[in-house]
């Protein structure tokens, strides 16, 4: 049966392919877009992995199927969290896909894909290209009778992070709150190496694609309540939150307070800069100003581009950035393959916790200079329309700047905010800044009247 040409351009994003299953995403479409992958990317083998959602490894098993199709050997790596199959993609020198929906609900899947070495395929890389073939119902042109073979990676996997951000310091109580997502696949493998310097509280560590306990998605502040609640009760060091797939950390301190991972951003900054005098570090821009602020401070080079990881790891290449930080919780590292990582991300933060006989909340309060909004998310009738009122209401306002890199970003010294439509769902995003609290939350209730008042 031939994909409805539709489908396939509405699940095939700006840097990956997301949709519901089996409507929008099934093994007819995996299949397809195995062969197309190995022909546009030209491969002779790939790794796979996938996620705990329950059609995840039957997705895997019809893109492996038709990536063979195209000629291609297939080397499975089987349940992983995204930065496995990145670490995988990186240390095998192969091209990789990963069957994951990330923090969407139990009902959507997709496919992450990546050129050897962990390097991204998006828009402009490669993705159009495969979308296109797929669309086009083209039939693979290699020779067939690719192989499938196993490798387990997880060990080596662990033992890589540790190798990047060891612990050493005074012993750590850390709450891991996996979502029953794949961080209870990779939480243990890596916690277990660093035997009686962490005591490890795990909750929700059962892999379970349906998500039981609460949505695998910790940039939403409800998903965040169980784990605040058990550092409380327990007393612990640091919380850890993690997406489905584990590409993305969050951060809750010992009183129970969630960290804003621009904070986390400048952090991670530091410590790598100290390590690399003067080296670039990204950011995107949703992220804190206090992040350029405090790498310019501390010797580095600041650059800013737009939001997601095909963009982020584009722009490290570009500049031979030694570490790139997302609001979203995404953090890529140039000794990773420039690929994200939720883990190696905590690891540091860890070993930063560690080191210092300060509580988390004291460590971070130097990078947390101005109050954020946080990303607020709205469904309007006319996108455009909303995100034009909001330019009109603020971009004349005296000492104000006007970009359109990613969305519209208005910038003033008191305040800052982006409005942007997101890359995977029907929404704008909403993110502002201000110089105090009063500040953020005018210029916030301000532009979501605009973007709400009249516009569902």
């Amino acid at each position: 049966m031939a994909l409805d040409p539709g489908t396939v351009h509405a699940v095939f994003k700006a840097y990956d392919v997301r949709g519901t299953v089996p409507d929008q995403v099934d093994e007819e479409l995996a299949a397809a877009t195995g062969a197309a992958f190995v022909e546009v990317v030209g491969a002779r083998e790939v790794v796979v992995g996938y996620d705990m959602r329950p059609s995840s490894p039957r997705l895997a098993g019809a893109f492996a199927d038709g990536a063979n199709r195209a000629g291609a050997d297939v080397t499975l790596i089987g349940l992983a969290s995204t930065d496995q199959l990145y670490f995988a993609s990186g240390l095998l020198g192969l091209p990789g896909a990963m069957f994951t929906a990330s923090h969407n609900p139990a009902q959507y899947n997709g496919i992450k894909l990546c050129r050897a070495g962990a390097q991204p395929v998006g828009t402009d890389t490669g993705l159009t290209a495969i979308r296109d073939l797929v669309a086009a119902g083209h039939a693979p042109s290699g020779p067939g009778g690719g192989s499938i073979t196993e490798h387990d990676v997880l060990e080596a996997y662990a033992a890589h992070l540790l190798s990047l951000a060891p612990v050493t310091g005074r012993p750590l109580k850390v709450v891991v709150d996996a979502g029953n997502g794949m961080a209870g696949h990779t939480a243990p493998a890596v916690f277990e190496r660093l035997g009686a310097q962490v005591e490890l509280v795990p909750l929700y560590f059962e892999l379970d694609g349906t998500f039981p306990n609460h949505e695998a998605n910790p940039i939403d502040p409800a998903t965040l309540v169980d784990l605040q609640q058990k550092v409380v009760e327990v007393g612990a060091d640091i919380g850890l939150a993690f997406d489905g797939d584990a590409d993305r950390c969050f951060l809750v301190d010992e009183r129970g307070a969630a960290v804003s991972p621009s904070a986390l951003t400048a952090l991670i900054a530091e410590r790598e800069l100290a390590r690399h005098p003067g080296s670039v570090v990204i950011h995107n821009l949703i992220t804190s100003r206090a992040v350029p602020e405090i790498v310019t401070e501390l010797g580095g080079r600041p650059v800013r581009t737009r939001v997601g990881h095909s963009y982020i790891k584009a722009t490290m290449a570009e500049t031979d950035a030694v570490f790139g930080g997302e609001h979203s919780g995404h953090f890529y590292f140039r000794d990773f393959w420039r690929a994200d990582s939720g883990m190696l991300a905590a690891l540091h933060a860890l070993a930063a916790l560690a080191g210092s006989d300060r509580p988390l909340s004291a460590l971070m309060a130097r990078y947390d200079r101005y109050p954020l909004s946080g990303e607020i998310n709205s469904t309007v009738a006319d996108p455009a329309a909303a995100v034009a009122a909001v330019e009109e209401a603020f971009a004349g306002r005296p000492g104000a700047t006007t970009d359109h890199l990613d969305g519209l970003t208005i910038s003033h010294a008191d305040w800052q905010l982006n409005l942007r439509m997101s890359n995977t769902e029907p929404l704008l995003r909403l993110n502002v800044e201000g110089a105090d609290h009063r500040t953020m939350t005018a210029t916030r209730d301000e532009a979501l009247a605009l973007i709400r008042g009249g516009n569902r």
